[in-house]
């Protein structure tokens, strides 16, 4: 799954009324990377991911993929050229299986998500890639065994990982993960950990917000930080997060 470029924002602002919650962001999300965005509840994180993935629209600056100007595009024509994004709400279609569910992201390849279909042509070629997809996104995630369980049998911390599983499935460029780790309990959360990892070095950008300094710590390679709607700062994972100002900011989150 070797990335094919890049997310980046270049002013981004957003405003709600009289309220700004994106206030003139810049930020990147190179290939190869885990870049984590951390703020108090509040910061714009979550509007500011909306306009990455192509929610809402900013009222201002611009949103590049693998530097083609996306700013005017909505999510599913973004999801097209490989961005995918999960969500704090956990989204699953409970009456299917876990494998269902799975194939869903994988079927998305149509629109030239998958790396793997290229060269390909329809029909055979593209059903077995769809497959492979789903069948890798279930073994990463470890979810084979319950494959052909419903989805509502699930506790919250494996749906998390099917949430996860189906993005992975649609073989994104670039993923944005909203608190992946919530919900987990530590095997899962170490499972996660690995896929992240293995995902960035396979050339996926990554970009996740997420409220565990442990896990950003151990997982980040650069780290921006979000204040009433304003990057406030941004460097290498260790440096911003040793920082006594980016605590006082971060408080409990």
């Amino acid at each position: 799954m070797t990335g094919a470029g890049g997310l980046a924002a270049h002013g981004v602002v957003r405003r709600y009324g009289g309220i700004t919650a994106v206030d003139g962001v810049d930020l990147a999300a190179p290939p190869g990377r885990v870049t984590a965005l951390i703020g108090p509840n509040g910061a714009g994180k979550s509007t500011l991911f909306d306009c990455l993935a192509g929610t809402v629209r900013p009222d201002a600056g611009r949103v590049l993929l693998a530097g083609r100007d996306v700013t005017a595009l909505p999510d599913h024509a973004r999801a097209r050229l490989g961005l995918l994004r999960t969500f704090q709400q956990i989204a699953a279609f409970q009456s299917l299986t876990v494998a269902e569910n799975v194939r869903i992201g994988a079927e998305q390849v149509h629109g030239g998500l998958a790396r793997g279909l290229l060269g390909l042509p329809p029909g055979e070629g593209r059903q077995r890639t769809v497959q492979e997809n789903t069948e890798r996104a279930l073994r990463l995630l470890d979810l084979r065994p319950v494959r052909d369980w419903p989805a509502d049998r699930l506790p919250t911390g494996a749906l998390r990982l099917l949430e996860l599983a189906r993005a992975l499935a649609a073989a994104p460029h670039v993923l944005l993960l909203d608190e992946p780790a919530a919900g987990l309990d530590q095997a899962q959360t170490a499972r996660l950990t690995g896929v992240l990892r293995a995902l960035a070095a396979e050339g996926t950008a990554l970009l996740v917000v997420e409220h565990d300094v442990d896990l950003v710590a151990e997982l980040a390679d650069t780290v921006y930080v979000m204040a009433a709607g304003k990057v406030v700062a941004h460097g290498p994972a260790a440096r911003v997060l040793a920082d006594p100002e980016v605590a006082a900011a971060w408080g409990a989150a």
